[in-house]
């Protein structure tokens, strides 16, 4: 692996994090998370649509006709995922939302694995994944428990973050049958921004005035609260073109370490205008063994 790959996936893991804090900045102008979730993936979904045509990819979007239906699907985990963060990073902080969202994305990724799910390729699961999985697991509890008392997360917001890290494994698998399909990686990925922002749109109208979003206070969005759909654009087209590079090893590791690197220094520091949240020994220890128990899972 080229050493100029190593400090590019680790910046494009901390857009996750960057993403998150500024689709907040959205949910709080506009009173609503599914619709602020709406506007971010719908503008994602422009951004890539609008790379497909500049990269000559848009016309593979004619195929999806001939495509299996659940080929189509893959966006919906976008959806959930960032719904999820929107909800989760002012209640419980970046640095046990990314911890959960990464324990969840590696226990799936071994789900997924093991059991051959979804048209990825069976792997047995030898000493090394298992022992990494209870590293997962072993991080993720300190981190948790390192939350304070009085103040540590419920257990649905908890059982919301696995489950969020969880789908990104999953629509992972989905949309690489789509880009089978497709053979056009940068459209593939606009299809999983549409299908994520039409599920979300529809989620707003059926919700009625319960989710109804404002409009009148985008003006007072910070700029920077404006690039969570670029950040998601990003990352996904990053993803697609580096896999096939540099191995999926490398990739995952690296983007996870972004993720939990830059939300460290979120709560520590108040970044993106979230609260500011103490580091201490005990999550700083939960993080190394949740990074450690990453690395053991991709050399497994």
């Amino acid at each position: 692996m080229e050493l100029a790959a190593v400090p590019y996936l680790l910046l494009v893991g901390a857009l996750l994090a960057v993403q998150a804090g500024a689709n907040v900045q959205l949910s709080t102008a506009m009173g609503s998370p599914f619709g602020a979730s709406a506007l971010q993936l719908s503008l994602g979904a422009a951004i890539l649509l609008a790379l497909a045509a500049v990269a000559g990819g848009l016309g593979a979007l004619a195929l999806l006709d001939d495509v299996e239906p659940w080929h189509l699907a893959g966006g919906l985990g976008s959806a959930l995922y960032i719904t999820a963060g929107i909800l989760l990073f002012p209640r419980i902080g970046a640095v046990v939302t990314v911890g959960l969202f990464i324990a969840g994305q590696m226990l799936a990724s071994l789900a997924l694995d093991g059991g051959g799910w979804l048209g990825v390729e069976r792997e047995p699961l030898g000493a090394a994944a298992a022992a990494g999985a209870a590293g997962v697991l072993a991080g993720a509890t300190l981190i948790v428990r390192a939350h304070g008392g009085a103040a540590r997360p419920r257990a649905h917001w908890l059982a919301l973050a696995l489950l969020g890290g969880a789908v990104l494994p999953v629509q992972g698998a989905v949309n690489a049958r789509l880009r089978a399909d497709l053979d056009a990686p940068i459209a593939t990925g606009a299809w999983s921004f549409v299908v994520a922002a039409a599920a979300m749109l529809a989620l707003v109208g059926v919700l009625g005035r319960r989710a109804a979003p404002r409009v009148d206070g985008l003006g007072r969005v910070p700029w920077w609260g404006w690039l969570g759909a670029l950040c998601g654009a990003t990352y996904v087209t990053s993803v697609f073109l580096l896999i096939p590079e540099i191995g999926v090893a490398p990739t995952i590791a690296l983007t996870v370490a972004g993720q939990q690197l830059a939300s460290l220094a979120v709560d520590r520091y108040g970044l993106l205008r979230l609260p500011r949240r103490p580091i201490g020994r005990a999550r700083l220890a939960g993080v190394a063994v949740l990074l450690l128990g990453v690395a053991a899972i991709q050399a497994g």
